[in-house]
């Protein structure tokens, strides 16, 4: 019988029946395969006169055989002193609150799903803190039943959950419910249930057969008129103030590239290539990508080069001293106001800068003569609309979605496909043509 090696457990291969490898290094220590490949390590022991097994882990992705190893050689400790292992097991399995588990989730998680971005973990946390702890924590995670998943669910949709939570010293943010965010709620659950049934904690997901709440995606895409509203609106925010170039310059980063808020405003001078002419992102969304950059959006950037690495003039005085450029040096294209980070007060400027927009759409429309009742407010309009309105034009001048998904770094094309109904415009086209001929015709 050999001594478990990290080699020879990879090797292992599956048979029709389950089947287990023991350890010469340590009694009742060995590794299971079932036949469908997985591999888990186990203990047998004996108490009372009789035999036990118990599971430590997972030994694909979970623990280590080392620290296995080690855990073993302490439960057979436990055994010793007259403490059954796999009773304690239950015991603590049974004993764990919702709330006890979500911290688990966040605390083990991560070794079972090596490649979920950090900020998914902390949007995780926040939906924990939210709104499943004050609705399920309490109660034992084995005991939730669908039930109570589907009155979570209800509960959270009905605002029963939504509050201000108080951040620092004037500084607050709200919480607010909905179905969108009921569902997800649910989906979370699901996650956190599905992670403690492979980490062996429970056995069954209440989540599972949930019917969830259907969810409406909200895209808004921008027209011509209201781009160069908007456009106007950054212009008159710069001319009233020089430090509003960095908001405005994010905004038009944000139109000219496709990318996502958080890509753009974390940009770094070290990611831009200007040879090639494309952003290469080492982490985005769906990992390291490359964006490819028009003209314009060059422009923008080496203007953004410029300006920060130009000294502004000497105010006045004797010294000959100048004050360094806003940014001087900075890692960041977009740099910070204050401090060394990089720029994020876009959010709250947004709003304003949609509020000015409205106003100049406004006043157009008005001037051309034309119909106020035919223009939209702005007001709903997010950030991230900018990325839907990127692919809109791309796809209004006949770039197909495969290459759109590409240009917006979509790693599958059924998330491109959210933009496929834009492409019907020209068949709309045609067919009003030809409804306008038939009605015509009809008129005799």
């Amino acid at each position: 019988m050999p001594k478990l090696t990290k080699k020879l457990i990879e090797n292992l291969e599956p048979a029709e029946a389950e089947f287990c490898v023991w350890d010469t290094q340590v009694t009742g220590f060995g590794v299971r395969v079932r036949p469908g490949g997985g591999r888990s390590y186990v203990l047998f022991y004996r108490l009372g006169g009789r035999f036990r097994k118990l599971t430590l882990g997972k030994a694909d992705g979970g623990y280590g055989l080392d620290e296995a190893r080690e855990r073993a050689i302490e439960k057979l400790q436990d055994v010793r002193d007259g403490i059954d292992p796999q009773a304690q097991k239950v015991a603590d399995r049974n004993a764990l609150t919702v709330a006890d588990l979500t911290d688990l989730y966040l605390e083990e998680g991560p070794a079972l799903k090596p490649n979920k971005k950090e900020s998914s973990w902390e949007t995780n946390r926040i939906m924990f803190d939210c709104h499943i702890k004050p609705l399920l924590g309490r109660q034992l995670a084995r005991d939730i039943t669908a039930m109570d998943v589907s009155r979570m669910q209800l509960d959270i949709s009905q605002g029963k959950t939504a509050r201000n939570v108080m951040l620092g010293h004037r500084r607050r943010s709200k919480v607010r419910g909905g179905k969108r965010v009921a569902a997800m709620a649910v989906i979370t659950l699901g996650a956190v249930y599905e992670f403690a049934i492979k980490a062996e904690y429970l056995q069954k997901n209440p989540t599972r057969g949930v019917e969830r709440f259907k969810t409406v995606r909200k895209e808004r895409y921008l027209s011509e008129r209201e781009i160069a509203a908007l456009a106007e609106a950054l212009a008159e925010f710069e001319r009233e103030d020089e430090r509003y170039g960095v908001m405005a310059d994010s905004v038009r980063l944000l139109m000219l590239t496709g990318c996502r808020k958080s890509e753009i405003l974390t940009l770094q001078w070290d990611f831009v290539d200007w040879t090639k002419g494309c952003l290469r992102l080492p982490e985005s969304k769906t990992g390291a990508k490359v964006v490819p950059l028009a003209d314009d959006a060059i422009a923008v950037l080496k203007r953004r080069w410029d300006e920060t690495r130009k000294p502004e003039a000497s105010r006045g005085h004797n010294s000959g001293d100048v004050t360094p450029a806003m940014g001087a040096g900075s890692p960041w294209v977009l740099p910070a106001l204050k401090g060394d980070g990089h720029f994020v007060g876009l959010p709250h400027l947004w709003t304003k800068v949609k509020a000015k927009a409205d106003i100049i759409l406004h006043r157009r429309v008005s001037d051309l003569g034309g119909d106020l009742r035919e223009v939209r407010s702005l007001a709903s309009v997010r950030l991230h609309d900018l990325r839907h309105s990127f692919a809109s034009f791309a796809i209004a001048d006949g770039a197909p979605l495969f290459l759109v998904g590409k240009v917006l770094g979509h790693k599958q094309a059924r998330t491109t496909e959210i933009y496929a109904h834009l492409s019907d415009d020209p068949l709309k086209l045609v067919a009003n043509k030809t409804a306008a001929r038939l009605s015509q015709a009809m008129r005799f």
